[in-house]
């Protein structure tokens, strides 16, 4: 299978040989032709070797050396498909499935030329994921090889390209893969109630494997979401067009992302509905094997889409690129149920764990201690449920601390230098290995109390008392006990100044290692939270975001932000607005008055007349009129220099 391994080399764009390869004149129609001829006798035949040979140089053909540009390419090419679906068609009886692999693949790699328009791709692809599991093996085969070779140029292609278009496919097709991914997902929870002990444990040591379904969303989804968090503008280029079609792409972007979490937080309820269940079936089942089953179960998940898109989508809708209202009006309800199920099902969980059941588990003093209890003290207790988060251990990564250490053992003119800082610690402690040591007393380490070695000096340390080098130590030795360093920040400078003697052993020339902690106490670092707790507090999290953006409401626009001092007026404050039918705000006819102070001395409280309530009649009162206060009238007549009227008694 030399061909085979030519084809296998060439799917590599690293290596030398696609180039060449990229670089040769397309083949003849004849040639393409005779290919087909050579099948078609092989077919006839029965002759599988040829049939596989054929099969790998169409992989090659269709990949390199042929472009259909006339009507006569064109009919060979739809000579050629036809082949290759005679052959993908066939009874599981009359072809191996190796031969049913190599026509996938040489389908895959022409999709292009056997299928040109999008139109046909789609219809393909369609019904490959329709009639894929239902129909015949092979169609499934050839989704399956489809959608991660779809998958691998979409990762490749993860900031943005020319084919982006190409290789992520239209809303319907989403759709149809999601639904199989859905199902894939449900039918794996459930073998963990249905299929034999045997056959459990084996499905333990094949998962997480992601389905080629479930690979291709998980690329999608992580180009959408790179596109719209990673990518920045260029700062060079601010021109108008420039940066209008960046807005208008990231609004693309946003819309597609948010289509798309629609999509998988229904397709998440649906999963986590089915593992409540199957959870609910297992605690109350009397198999011998439940415990183990159970425990099986959080791996089993994290193979679905619970654990390949979920914790994803979740994280990085917590960006501010994604946390708008419009994302939040969208996904809240979705939210909400994701929150309840995954809460619910770890509960289940948790009620199964030994922890659970020595925190409920009460002594034999009990009813006595409750009877002794104040009646405020008995009200709380009864209110009390147990939650998901009972006697688990919050994960404190920061508790472990970071370990700096040189090699082992130091060598000649060995020289080391690293700072650790810790943000908003107060103060940090050093714990140093037993085994530090130096040949000489000047082979030594010097700490700082700072981010560099200007900063104020802590301590010295070196030498060693094996009996070697200088056979004692700097001070009074290696610290055993915690050094305290006052800070957050704490910088290590070590110097290996002598040559190694030749009876000098690696022991005596060790070097140093030392664990820096934000906290006195070395606490046990939890090695992580159960999956689904995890995903619960993921999800409560991100909810908790939503709803924030959604009590806030919309931004202040630019018209707001510009009319500030005009919305702050105290004269319009005392104005008793009204909504118009056709939306438009505007003043009332008969305002009432402000509770506001008045901004104008005056003598005495201003009230507005009983005659205000109704407005005199004529054309100059159509319009609605705010009533002033006497002193404001009095200052803006001032301001304005028009005096008040005077009305003159008419001479009869």
């Amino acid at each position: 299978m030399c061909i085979h391994q030519l084809n296998l080399l060439a799917a590599s764009n690293n290596l030398p040989i696609s180039n060449f390869l990229g670089k040769q004149h397309p083949i003849e129609a004849h040639h393409l032709s005779s290919i087909c001829d050579i099948m078609e006798k092989a077919m006839v035949n029965g002759d599988t070797c040829i049939i596989r040979c054929i099969l790998v140089v169409f992989q090659v053909v269709f990949k390199f050396f042929f472009s259909p540009q006339t009507e006569r390419n064109r009919d060979i090419v739809r000579r050629s498909g036809l082949l290759l679906w005679q052959l993908l068609m066939a009874p599981r009886d009359q072809i191996c499935s190796e031969i049913q692999k190599e026509v996938c693949l040489a389908i895959s790699s022409g999709l292009n030329i056997l299928y040109p328009g999008e139109a046909e791709i789609n219809n393909l692809l369609k019904l490959v994921l329709t009639e894929g599991e239902n129909r015949n093996s092979g169609l499934s085969q050839l989704r399956d090889v489809i959608l991660t070779n779809l998958a691998e140029q979409l990762q490749n292609n993860r900031f943005g390209s020319e084919d982006d278009d190409h290789y992520r496919l239209n809303d319907e097709l989403l759709h149809y893969i999601l639904k199989i991914v859905v199902r894939e997902s449900c039918v794996l929870i459930t073998k963990c109630q249905t299929v034999s002990k045997d056959d459990f444990q084996r499905l333990l040591s094949t998962v997480p494997a992601a389905s080629s379904c479930l690979r291709y969303l998980m690329a999608v989804q992580n180009h959408l979401l790179s596109n719209t968090i990673l990518i920045k503008p260029d700062d060079n280029d601010d021109s108008d067009s420039s940066l209008q079609g960046e807005t208008l792409k990231v609004q693309e972007l946003k819309t597609s992302i948010l289509s798309l979490a629609t999509q998988i937080l229904t397709g998440c309820d649906e999963v986590l509905e089915m593992l409540q269940q199957v959870t609910t079936a297992l605690i109350n089942s009397d198999i011998s094997d439940r415990e183990q089953r159970l425990k099986g179960l959080e791996q089993i998940t994290k193979a679905t889409m619970l654990g390949h898109l979920l914790p994803v989508l979740l994280t990085s809708l917590m960006h501010p690129n994604l946390q708008t209202l419009t994302m939040a009006d969208a996904l809240m309800p979705q939210l909400v149920q994701l929150v309840l199920y995954t809460s619910q099902t770890a509960l289940l969980l948790k009620t199964q764990s030994p922890v659970f059941s020595e925190l409920n588990s009460s002594p034999s003093c009990a009813p006595e201690q409750k009877g002794k209890q104040l009646p405020d003290e008995r009200m709380l207790e009864e209110k009390e449920e147990p939650g998901f988060l009972t006697g688990l251990k919050i994960p404190a990564p920061w508790a472990a601390g970071k370990t700096v250490e040189t090699v082992h053992p130091v060598r000649d003119n060995y020289k080391f230098k690293e700072t650790v800082h810790i943000p908003g610690a107060r103060c940090l402690y050093l714990r140093f290995d037993n085994r530090c040591s130096s040949q000489y007393d000047y082979d030594k380490l010097v700490i700082y109390a700072g981010p560099s070695t200007n900063s104020r000096k802590v301590a010295e340390y070196g030498g060693n008392t094996l009996g070697y080098g200088s056979r004692s130590v700097l001070g009074t030795g290696w610290p055993k006990d915690l050094v305290k360093v006052e800070g957050d920040t704490v910088t290590f400078s070590f110097e290996m100044r002598s040559g190694r003697e030749h009876n000098t052993p690696d022991k005596a020339m060790w070097g140093f290692a030392c664990t820096v902690r934000a906290q006195e106490s070395s606490e046990d670092v939890s090695g992580g939270l159960p999956f689904l707790v995890d995903l619960a507090l993921g999800l409560s999290v991100l909810a908790c975001s939503m709803l924030r953006i959604l009590y806030n409401g919309p931004e202040i626009t630019k018209d707001e932000e510009t009319c500030q001092e005009l919305l702050r007026s105290k004269l319009l404050q005392r104005c008793q607005w009204q909504v118009e039918a056709n939306g438009v705000i505007s003043p009332a006819l008969t305002p009432s008055p402000s509770p506001l102070p008045l901004t104008i001395e005056e003598d005495r409280e201003f009230t507005y007349p009983s005659d205000v309530l109704v407005p005199p009649v004529g054309h100059y009162y159509d319009l609605p009129r705010i009533r002033l206060p006497p002193g404001i009238m009095i200052k803006l007549r001032e301001i304005s220099g028009r005096a008040r009227p005077q009305f003159r008694p008419s001479i009869k």
